[in-house]
């Protein structure tokens, strides 16, 4: 087994009104509380952050698992949900994916394909990161191409 190090480097100026940046391989942004939840809303912030780690490893593992069906493009739409009362907490986040597929396909395409979107998140390394903590919920939309 091979281990795989990632690492992020950050600074922090002020409190939750304060803002700052963060910088790991590609990723280089500012950060903040978001506007939503009372902050300054500069850059990016944890909640964005871990809906976009949740939705990337999903996309890359529906995409890997399509592929095999021959769908190569995947159109994807998530949500994450926070309360803030009593104490901030993650309640669920939502994947839609959108897959477009050839007009007429069989029910056994169809059915893999259904399949795939739910395997997708049950094999997703975020996912099983966040098992037991937050829900996931995967509501794919299947869509013929001559609609």
């Amino acid at each position: 087994m091979s281990e795989h190090r990632f690492e992020l480097k950050a600074q922090w100026s002020g409190g939750l009104d304060g803002t700052g940046h963060i910088r790991a391989g590609n990723l280089v942004s500012a950060i903040s509380v978001p506007s939503q939840l009372d902050g300054p809303g500069i850059g990016t912030n944890p909640e964005e952050m871990l809906l976009g780690a949740a939705a990337t490893c999903y996309l890359i593992t529906l995409g890997m698992l399509l592929k095999r069906q021959g769908i190569i493009t995947i159109e994807l739409n998530s949500e994450i949900f926070v309360h803030n009362s009593p104490a901030m907490k993650v309640d669920k986040i939502i994947h839609r994916p959108r897959i477009s597929i050839p007009a007429q396909p069989s029910q056994e395409i169809t059915d893999k394909i259904s399949k795939a979107t739910y395997r997708a998140e049950q094999t997703c390394m975020i996912s099983k990161a966040l098992k037991g903590n937050v829900e996931v919920i995967v509501e794919p939309e299947i869509h013929l191409l001559n609609e």
